[in-house]
């Protein structure tokens, strides 16, 4: 058994994660302030006992440093939720990114912490050239500001490793989905045909294509990932082998609802938004020769996030 702090632990994905670092045996201090994250996220965590919840702002260092005695490892999973957020307040990723994951290594040098497994992105890429893209695909020039602030992380991380001697594992993720979902592309599809179910707007073109991996097959990989990769600095791509198109989506999700002409409508252009990277897919090669295996590709993925979206939001 270890002591497990996550931060962002109430989040989507970090609920999930907390999830199974419970079953798997581990105490688990959940740190969070909530301003994307739901307390309910946490119910099933809570009811083992073996949960700490710290409602805090990893940009308070005192708090956070106080908060961070005789932990084993840290998830920092926290950070801005929505990569469209950074076109309009621009220092939003600097601060809840790069600046967050300063004070998250801080408090860990402070606190005698050794260990950090951390949730970067496919972004870090920006726009490849190569695809699918490997973990030493360079060199990187994100094109969002949610890309630059995970990147920034990364040296802020690497560097520790270096000088203070810690271990580090980073998660370069594809695009997560799945239940408990708060944004993205499906969770905008769903609550736009809430709205009026005659049409669908689709931004861009459709033809973006991305890889996707369902939520728990992510929360079981940075897991096993950690278990598995034993060098000072550790970086592996988390994704499925293979991309779906937002058109494809866009179908999966008007069929799951039950919908009938559906009239689909599409803005225009390359890519959704300023900073969207219009095709992604990563070469997962090193998660799936260190016996690591997807419950779902990408189109079932969707589906199932679709499905259990639609459940969730009442449809």
């Amino acid at each position: 058994m270890s002591r497990v702090f996550v931060t962002g632990g109430a989040g989507f994905i970090g609920s999930h994660l907390v999830d199974e670092l419970i079953k798997a045996g581990n105490d688990v201090i959940v740190y969070d302030n909530l301003s994307s994250g739901k307390i309910n996220f946490l119910d099933s965590a809570k009811s083992t006992g073996n949960l700490e919840f710290i409602n805090g702002d990893l940009l308070d260092l005192e708090k956070l440093k106080d908060s961070m005695g005789d932990i084993d490892i840290v998830y920092h999973l926290a950070a801005n939720p929505d990569i469209r957020l950074g076109t309009t307040i621009t220092d939003t990723d600097l601060k809840q990114g790069t600046v967050a994951t300063y004070n998250v290594l801080e408090s860990m040098r402070i606190n005698g912490c050794k260990n950090i497994a951390f949730a970067s992105s496919s972004v870090v890429y920006g726009e490849a050239k190569k695809m699918p893209t490997p973990e030493d695909y360079g060199p990187l020039f994100p094109i969002s500001l949610y890309g630059a602030s995970k990147l920034g992380s990364e040296g802020l991380i690497s560097a520790w490793v270096g000088t203070f001697g810690i271990k580090a594992w980073i998660f370069r993720f594809a695009n997560i989905i799945g239940t408990r979902g708060t944004h993205g592309v499906i969770f905008d599809f769903i609550h736009k045909l809430k709205k009026d179910p005659s049409r669908l707007e689709v931004l861009g073109n459709g033809l973006q294509e991305k890889s996707y991996m369902e939520v728990i097959d992510c929360s079981r990989a940075m897991i096993h990932v950690v278990e598995k990769f034993n060098e000072d600095l550790n970086y592996v791509n988390l994704g499925s082998s293979d991309t779906c198109s937002v058109s494809r989506i866009a179908e999966i999700v008007i069929e799951s609802t039950g919908y009938s002409n559906v009239k689909i409508e599409f803005t225009g252009g390359d890519r959704g938004w300023a900073g969207d990277v219009p095709k992604a897919m990563l070469e997962v090669n090193k998660l799936t020769e260190s016996g690591f295996n997807c419950n779902f590709q990408s189109d079932d993925a969707v589906r199932h996030t679709a499905k259990s979206l639609i459940e969730e939001i009442g449809l």
